[in-house]
């Protein structure tokens, strides 16, 4: 589970990983930040007018990510 002050956490803080300008859903972008404990969490988001729209909040697997969670394997 990803708690809501998490995901607060990581739009706060987190740092820009892809950056995805011709998404269907509009421009978006993946996040990655910090959890409780210093677990990694990333999050798509895509900015609105009105709203930032959270697409989705996970935990990235070691075995699709590098080390620090920044590159796709």
């Amino acid at each position: 589970m990803i708690s809501p002050a998490e995901v607060d956490a990581v739009i706060a803080a987190g740092e820009l990983v892809e950056d995805y300008p011709e998404d269907v859903r509009g421009p978006s972008c993946l996040l990655l930040g910090s959890g409780d404990g210093g677990r990694p969490i990333h999050i798509v988001c895509s900015p609105k007018p009105d709203y930032l729209a959270i697409i989705t909040a996970y935990i990235p697997h070691p075995d699709q990510w590098s080390a620090d969670f920044k590159e796709r394997k």
